[in-house]
């Protein structure tokens, strides 16, 4: 694992380390997941989840008038939030 350091304006800093206290982890683990999450990391060897993949064979003729509400209903973001 590597070690870096960061700079956080103070009001974040204090954020990170009450979201560790409330969840009882290391700031460092609230940190390492913030970033991964941002990053949209994906493990090696995990594929991406593509939502929108199938739209195309949903068989509804109004997908490209849609799309944007279809996205918007289909998408979950890697932290579990639509």
């Amino acid at each position: 694992m590597r070690r870096i350091t960061i700079s956080l304006p103070d009001d974040v800093g204090a954020a990170l380390e009450r979201e560790a206290r409330r969840r009882h982890l290391p700031v460092s683990q609230i940190a390492r997941d913030a970033v991964a999450a941002h990053l949209r990391f994906i493990p090696e060897g995990e594929r991406r989840v593509l939502p929108f993949a199938k739209l195309g064979s949903s068989g509804s003729p109004n997908i490209g008038r849609d799309m944007e509400e279809l996205l918007a209903k289909e998408w979950v973001d890697p932290t579990g939030n639509r």
